[in-house]
């Protein structure tokens, strides 16, 4: 069967797309698989392909996504999905003992729905209320503090008709409503927009801060929220006089200080002769002992070059893998000796094979060493462990 999506449907999927850039519409697909969800009460075949076709994308690039976010049902489901956390908060609080009571209630399991059409149950993994387990949610408006009777109630009145109050939010609608507004369009059903205060739960923490003097420093719950405008007026302002504060730049004497010996001697920032240093004077030696300077990598080299330059320094002056150990500027960075003699003796062990046999796999070289072991073991006073030593050094 296929369904032919209705054209409210069809003009609310072009606006979802006109909220995004020409060249990000793939970002709508979100929202209009909650919209095709509003419509069929679940994402159908026929929902993954309107949204392929509006997004110019796949039917298995959106049946992807379907199926990875546990919000987009994929099978047809009741008027009222009603979902009982059973993570280990609520679970300790009694959680699981409130979904067992429910679905031996409504005669169904996780993601199953009542023969009338109205209810869907299964259990959460965690619905982010910790502070007022055990919890259940109803199209995701709130029960807190459930037990087995009260959940019994709540969907005893939902299969009445009637709507019970959420404890948190506003009254209750349907799925099919909820998804309306997942996709992001406003429920003007009257009462459908409710402030509903803090719990006692929440205000616990914030009424034990007050009580034992914990604030944020300098925080001012009155401060009020600057636009971005304002914002950046403000940084341009803090850049303007901090640019204004610096001190001004002294230039250097244009004429050479003479030293002791007529010579010209190097002069700094500010024109003041530098002392001239011993013949036999030395850099300062760092923290690893060796005398190079730290000098910024060059821009062009990655984060990984720059790291494995800082982690292999010259043999010769460090340890390697010594912390704080710095690139050598005259060159790059030498293997020690140890490493190349074992390379080369690698390369000369292990020759590179030809297009017979791989290497080390000559025929000849096995049965010699066979034809000597054989004889080793013939031999007075030749074990069979000298007849393998033999053959291994061969």
């Amino acid at each position: 069967m296929t369904t032919t999506f209705t054209d409210e449907t069809r003009e609310r999927a072009r606006e979802i797309i006109a909220r995004y850039p020409a060249d990000r519409s793939r970002s709508a697909l979100l929202p209009l698989l909650h919209l095709v969800q509003a419509e069929e009460g679940y994402v159908s075949p026929a929902g993954v392909t309107f949204c392929a076709e509006v997004l110019g994308l796949n039917k298995a690039q959106v049946g992807a996504v379907a199926t990875f976010y546990t919000m987009y049902k994929r099978k047809p489901t009741g008027d009222f999905l009603v979902s009982v956390c059973t993570n280990t908060m609520c679970n300790v609080l009694g959680g699981q003992e409130v979904y067992d009571t429910l679905s031996e209630h409504l005669g169904v399991g996780h993601d199953e729905t009542t023969g009338d059409g109205t209810i869907t149950l299964e259990h959460a993994e965690c619905l982010a209320a910790c502070d007022y387990g055990p919890v259940m949610t109803v199209n995701y408006d709130f029960f807190d503090g459930v037990d087995p009777s009260t959940a019994v109630g709540v969907v005893d009145e939902l299969r009445a008709g009637g709507r019970p109050m959420p404890t948190r939010g506003a009254r209750l609608c349907t799925l099919k409503e909820m998804a309306v507004q997942l996709a992001g369009f406003a429920d003007e059903r009257d009462g459908a927009v409710a402030d509903g205060g803090p719990g006692e739960p929440t205000l616990r923490g914030l009424r034990l801060a007050q009580e034992h003097g914990v604030s944020v420093p300098g925080f001012d719950p009155n401060t009020p929220i600057r636009s971005k405008a304002e914002a950046d007026k403000a940084a341009a302002e803090a850049k303007a006089k901090a640019e204004a504060a610096k001190p001004a730049p002294v230039e250097a004497s244009a004429a050479p200080v003479k030293g002791g010996d007529g010579a010209s001697a190097p002069t700094g920032a500010a024109g003041v002769a530098e002392p001239a240093k011993p013949a036999d004077a030395v850099e300062p030696a760092d923290a690893t002992g060796g005398t190079t300077r730290d000098v910024k990598a060059p821009d062009d080299k990655s984060p990984q070059v720059r790291t494995a330059e800082t982690r292999q320094p010259d043999a010769g002056t460090a340890v390697p893998d010594a912390p704080g150990t710095k690139v050598p500027t005259d060159s790059t960075a030498s293997e020690p000796r140890d490493a190349r003699a074992a390379e080369a003796a690698g390369v000369a062990a292990n020759p590179p094979a030809g297009d017979g046999k791989p290497a080390g796999d000559e025929a000849g070289a096995q049965e010699r060493n066979l034809t000597e072991a054989k004889a080793g073991t013939d031999a007075d006073g030749a074990g069979s462990a000298d007849a393998n030593e033999t053959g291994a050094q061969k």
